[in-house]
């Protein structure tokens, strides 16, 4: 298994964490952020896609469970917020399958909800902060079940 842990004071020590992930994102497209709320997960979304050359506004679509956007040169990455939704048949009602199945980066925030529909390839990003220190200890690894 590879795995890799970052430590994280400021947002600008997300870089490093970002990058890790960038460097797995053609073989590893789906990627999975486990975090309590708040705990930094579209923090670091908005760093990768920044870095990614990510065009648009990265904002949690947490109403409408999935936002695209785009780079420059027309890659698409996709956005995915199922903290809201109550039962597995809404990640089927938007075509989960059509996204993760893709090839294109999906990045997913409250992936407990949708366990079960993960790819057997993806990438598990735990986020956890000290509450003292404000400090995340982010441990990003490569899943292959």
């Amino acid at each position: 298994m590879i795995q890799k842990l970052f430590k994280a004071a400021t947002t600008r020590d997300l870089v490093a964490a970002a990058n890790w992930l960038a460097q797995y994102k053609d073989d590893y497209p789906v990627m999975a952020f486990y975090g309590a709320m708040g705990a930094g997960k579209t923090t670091l979304i908005k760093v990768f896609c920044k870095l990614e050359g990510v065009l648009d506004e990265v904002n949690s679509p947490t109403f409408s469970l999935v936002n695209e956007y785009l780079t420059a040169d027309g890659e698409s990455f996709f956005h995915f917020d199922f903290y809201r939704i109550e039962k597995l048949e809404e990640a089927y009602d938007i075509g989960y399958e059509n996204y993760f199945y893709s090839g294109s980066c999906c990045l997913i925030e409250w992936p407990e909800k949708v366990m079960q529909l993960l790819p057997e390839k993806h990438v598990r990003i735990d986020i956890q902060p000290d509450e003292e220190t404000g400090i995340r200890m982010i441990n990003c690894q490569l899943i292959t079940r």
